[in-house]
């Protein structure tokens, strides 16, 4: 490929129209926003930015950083969640049928085709005291005291089970939060495992197996580190997101369930602090830059030990 010298005109012909939009709706709204996070409120709607670090401070005080930890927890949890649940998956389509592999990746990808807030939506018809789950855990709790009756136990199922079915309350809470940020972000886990497993060289296995090794062995002493970039990449391409999540856990969770990005939006509107929101955001921004720097040293140390 011609050194983009030679053809300076061809360069900057093709390069300047992206690098226009990404300099005037990126880079420029984030500055601002940035130098926001150093102002101070001084009217309704102006801002004036004076260098403080009041905003950064008070991102610091203990209701914030409880909010904060919470939010790290849950998108850890719910990141190792769709790692267990997206390695399987994951492996099932790289070992499916030629034929059956464009099926399997469609129904991963299809979630994609709907809106976030109509999925959400669904979710909630799933979760919701009336809904789907409980439905189903109510038919099973009529069949069990059936077979109870049929048996001449009905004392003890009624004992066992309850005098009637009592709706489990999963909405609105954080298992519900958390149920749905594994919903929401399980395909970008199993794309790039995918995308890992399916480059996967199987000699590697036929050799782990013909030496004696089991199907266990053979998947954590081989798959796994052989497949390591692609979890790395699908736990931050998964994470990232998932911390930055505002739609799921406000339409999802109760009062004890906020997270930062709702904390956020309340500054920006219900708060009218664009400042303070600013500084939250922007701590979000380095919590995302440190995971990123974490992956590029952890991708760097794995090349260095390749090279050993």
């Amino acid at each position: 490929m011609e050194s983009w010298r030679s053809t300076p005109r061809v360069f900057w012909a093709v390069f300047s129209a992206p690098s226009f939009w990404l300099v005037a709706f990126f880079l420029i709204p984030l500055s601002l926003i940035w130098a926001y996070s150093f102002g101070e409120k001084t009217g309704i709607i102006d801002i004036a930015v004076t260098g403080t670090l009041d905003n950064y401070i008070r991102a610091f005080e203990p209701v914030y950083l409880q909010i904060f930890t919470k939010s790290l927890w849950i998108a850890t949890l719910s990141t190792l969640i769709c790692l267990a649940v997206g390695l399987p998956v994951a492996l099932t389509i790289v070992y499916a049928p030629p034929k059956a592999k464009p099926w399997l990746l469609l129904l991963v990808i299809l979630p994609f085709w709907t809106n976030l807030l109509i999925r959400t939506y669904a979710l909630i018809a799933v979760l919701r005291t009336r809904g789907y789950v409980n439905f189903g855990l109510e038919w099973l709790y009529d069949q069990a005291s059936w077979l109870f009756q049929i048996v001449g136990l009905g004392g003890l199922g009624a004992a066992i089970l309850g005098e009637r079915f009592e709706p489990v309350e999963i909405l609105y809470n954080n298992g519900a939060v958390l149920i749905g940020l594994v919903y929401v972000h399980l395909p970008f886990m199993v794309l790039p495992l995918y995308a890992a497993l399916e480059r996967l060289d199987r000699s590697y296995l036929e050799a782990s197996l013909d030496l004696g090794a089991g199907q266990f062995q053979t998947f954590w002493r081989v798959i796994v580190p052989l497949a390591m970039p692609g979890i790395v990449s699908g736990l931050i391409i998964t994470f990232i997101p998932t911390l930055g999540s505002f739609l799921t856990p406000d339409l999802l969770g109760g009062p004890d369930s906020t997270m930062i990005a709702n904390i956020i939006e309340r500054q920006f509107k219900s708060a009218n602090d664009w400042p303070f929101g600013s500084a939250l955001s922007f701590m979000l921004m380095y919590l995302t830059f440190g995971a990123l720097a974490l992956r590029a040293f952890l991708g760097r140390g794995r090349s260095s030990g390749l090279e050993a």
